[in-house]
């Protein structure tokens, strides 16, 4: 039998009692039916991952009581996802696979072509929560509001950021992120792509470079994946 994995906001320590949260409660007792005295993981980023038993569960109630610690905490690559916002299926299949792929945090932006007016924040959070606790990562990825494209621009910190390119003369992803560290922004637009107005925003802004991501056009989750995937092979956590 698996044993859960619980991303834990409470400290972590050796000996501590932690209340879950109903959701938790839940999750534990009536989806994996598991009963007082079974084993579990708590983890966060802060504390990394210590064995559990359950000490007592009913209903949305449950009482968590830590043990010895299994991990210790390890930096993550500071690896940002921009993402245009398109329909929810397929957005919420972005953020999964993005937290599977190890991105620090996800930013869903309207641009003039998105599909859609309207980002379910806190589903994706609890999405990316959720797919942290499968893929045994001790963080959890900070799902943003979304926001204007031009407004999270005007914020940024000055880190490079990437930005996929269709049907135009850039160099490879792979080829422009050798030589760089995070962190790092990578910033996919909507089908259709970006308006000549916002390519020529992102051009005079001199943290962004534009990439390319190959010979074809590819669906907008597709490039986030693709681009992540490359990201951390040249610069983040797999390099």
């Amino acid at each position: 039998m698996s044993i859960p994995r619980i991303a834990c906001d409470a400290p972590l320590a050796e000996g501590a009692e932690i209340e879950a949260s109903p959701a938790q409660a839940h999750y534990l007792g009536a989806v994996m039916r598991r009963a007082a005295g079974d084993p579990l993981h708590l983890f966060n980023a802060r504390d990394g991952e210590f064995a559990a038993t359950i000490a007592a569960i009913r209903k949305d109630r449950a009482r968590f009581t830590v043990g010895a610690r299994l991990r210790a905490p390890a930096a993550v690559p500071d690896i940002r996802l921009l993402m245009a916002a398109v329909k929810r299926d397929a957005m919420e299949w972005s953020v999964e696979k993005a937290t599977e792929l190890g991105v620090a945090s996800i930013q869903p932006v309207f641009t003039r072509r998105s599909v859609t007016d309207r980002v379910n924040t806190d589903r994706l959070a609890l999405i990316a929560r959720e797919a942290a606790e499968q893929c045994e990562r001790l963080d959890v990825p900070r799902v943003h509001p979304a926001a204007p494209l031009h407004a999270v621009l005007d914020a940024w910190d000055g880190a490079p950021l990437l930005v996929a390119a269709e049907r135009m003369d850039c160099p490879p992803l792979i080829a422009r992120a050798s030589g760089l560290r995070p962190p790092l922004g990578w910033l996919v637009g909507p089908e259709g792509g970006f308006e000549r107005a916002e390519l020529d925003d992102l051009a005079r802004r001199l943290f962004v470079a534009e990439v390319a991501l190959g010979p074809r056009i590819l669906r907008a989750e597709t490039a986030a994946v693709a681009g992540l995937a490359l990201l951390q092979a040249a610069a983040g956590d797999w390099a």
